[in-house]
């Protein structure tokens, strides 16, 4: 890994919530223009991680960089400099598209000189050019999750943070959003994304396994799948869980 180079950089990172420890002391970095997938079962600390990331939370302990800005001293800026799609899209279902771009453009302080292009690039990038006009309560999932994506991405942030963002969504949507994804890093953008689809995450260039808020696995999806002689990554993930449950198991005869 190219530390130089890396998006993202975190060390020893680490959670609490009072004596719950959410995220565990883990460590990696995430290459500039990478799509990196961050997966595990619900509660084993991808959010947690995430808004860390984000600014959002502050850490307990450790250390981390995004595009160079520190998580402890600078969320603020770091706010600034990246993109965050939630699962629930962080749309104003009472405005319209036009009014949802035009609210995030205030938001992210796009000077008044770039407003109408970054608008029009968004609705064109999410094809809602004859819903521009429309509620956007009344837009199906696919068109609300394209459009979130591109009010993320309205001040061209050089990092995007996904969380579960294809939650909920038909699977034609979810192809056609990673279709997206893959233009994006393409140019890029680092993709951090989260998520508990198993065929999402071959679409990913590398792969972190949470569980229990610590980091078990960290490689390429073919990697992953040779190193623990599984087909799949499904059965992968599986397998690793399992044999992370039994070493936590006391031992027969010994005492605790």
């Amino acid at each position: 890994m190219d530390s130089l180079n890396a998006a993202v950089h975190v060390n020893n990172l680490e959670k609490r919530f009072g004596s719950f420890v959410a995220v565990n002391r883990i460590s990696f970095e995430v290459q500039r223009g990478e799509i990196f997938g961050f997966l595990g079962p619900n509660g084993a600390g991808k959010s947690t991680t995430i808004r860390m990331l984000c600014g959002i939370l502050t850490p307990s302990s450790g250390t981390g960089t995004v595009v160079g800005l520190d998580i402890l001293t600078q969320p603020e800026k770091i706010k600034a400099n990246i993109g965050y799609m939630s699962q629930k899209f962080s749309l104003y279902d009472d405005l319209t598209v036009e009014e949802n771009i035009d609210f995030y453009s205030g938001i992210y302080g796009i000077p008044p000189d770039k407003k109408a292009d970054r608008k029009a690039w968004v609705i064109e990038m999410a094809g809602l050019q004859v819903h521009r006009h429309l509620r956007t309560s009344f837009l199906a999932g696919g068109w609300k999750q394209r459009l979130s994506l591109g009010c993320a991405l309205l001040h061209e942030p050089p990092v995007l943070f996904l969380d579960e963002p294809t939650s909920g969504v038909d699977p034609m949507s979810r192809r056609q959003f990673w279709d997206l994804i893959y233009e994006l890093a393409g140019k890029g953008v680092t993709i951090f994304v989260t998520t508990h689809y198993m065929d999402e995450a071959e679409y990913c260039d590398r792969l972190a396994l949470i569980y229990r808020g610590e980091l078990i696995a960290l490689g390429t999806p073919s990697a992953l799948k040779i190193a623990q002689k599984e087909p799949s990554l499904e059965e992968v993930f599986v397998s690793l869980i399992e044999a992370r449950d039994r070493a936590e198991q006391p031992q027969e005869g010994v005492r605790r």
